[in-house]
Order: structure tokens, then sequence, then C-alpha cells
């Protein structure tokens, strides 16, 4: 088991992404060593920095936590937290309610609290259905884990699925930050 807490330029050395410009806290558990071996704390930190730049927020004072675990932890945390005790992708927390009142607008942005944090939340992310699902739809696993980082942390930041004008909204910026980061849209069907 690797916990580790990162207080580190996002971004930085990782292929494809921007440096963000101040540090931003990533407390990192890597309860499946897997994820580790995968390079999870370069994911985390690519997919920060690409969706804190395209939103154009200030990373400084930021801080997520991101849980790498396997199908059977996110099995639990599903059952405990949603009442569907089976495994699932990806999960997240946000640290407050952020969404849009009306259906395919933005979210607020963050604002830091009095101390200069601005907590988003946590993320916790599965080996085997990511690979799973990274092998079914012809993808590294890499560049899927990236997809559901992202998709994890634009759920702590507002955004949803579960209007259709919000799924929408969604989707797209997935699409256009991945794009960014060298990976092919994770919604298009044709490959």
């Amino acid at each position: 088991r690797l916990r580790v807490s990162l207080s580190i330029p996002v971004g930085a050395g990782v292929r494809h992404s921007p440096t963000l410009r101040e540090p931003m806290i990533i407390d990192l558990d890597s309860e499946d060593a897997r994820w580790a071996d995968l390079g999870l704390e370069g994911l985390v930190q690519a997919a920060a920095a690409a969706v804190f730049d395209r939103l154009g927020i200030e990373p400084e004072g930021a801080e997520l936590s991101v849980l790498g675990c396997d199908d059977r932890r996110i099995a639990d945390l599903n059952a405990e937290f949603r009442g569907k005790p089976r495994p699932t992708n990806v999960l997240s927390w946000p640290a407050e309610e952020r969404a849009a009142d009306v259906e395919g607008e933005m979210p607020e942005a963050p604002e830091a609290d009095p101390f200069g944090a601005i907590e988003l939340g946590d993320i916790a992310i599965a080996y085997e259905t990511c690979a799973r699902e990274a092998d079914a739809g012809g993808k590294t696993l890499e560049a899927h884990a990236t997809h559901l980082l992202v998709h994890g942390i634009l759920h702590l930041l507002g955004f949803d699925h579960e209007r259709d004008r919000d799924a929408t909204l969604m989707e797209g910026l997935e699409t256009e930050i991945l794009g960014k980061m060298g990976i092919e849209d994770p919604y298009c069907q044709d490959k």
C-alpha cells in the first residue's frame, strides 16, 4: 500500500499536459500496487493540470484526494454511498455542491476558504474495472484511467451528466481536455 501526499506544480514533467503555475495538493493513496506500477501519480497530475487549465481555474490552494483501489474496495464504497453493491470504474465525492442551477450552464468556479484552501473532494478509481473497460474499448489503460480521472475531477468541480444538457457540456469538456492531452475522444464509437 502506497500513500503519498504531493505538493508540487501539477503537470510538471508530464507529457501533453500544461504546467500549473502554483502548487496543488494531491493526497494519493494507492491501495492496489498495480496503480503505482501504472504511474497513477503522473496520471492524476496530468488530468488535474489539464482540467484546471481548460477551465481557467487557478490551482493555488486546491486540494484533492485520490484512492487507487481494486474492484472489491470500490464495490464496498459503491454499496455504502450509492446503494449499489457492485464495482464501478470511478466514484467522486465533491467537498461541496457546485452544480449549476440551470441545466447546461457552467458550475460556479471554486473559491478559496479564509485560509486559502480550495477543497475539491475525493475520487476513487478501480483497477480491474478500468482495465476491463480499456481492453473492451481498445484503449490503453493509461488513456482510459486519465479519462476517468478527468471525469472525476469535473464532478468535483460541479459538472454532472444526470440531465441531458449537463451531460452534453461535461462530455464536450472531457473530449476537449483529453484531445489536448493527445487522447482520442472517449465517446466516439467510430474506432
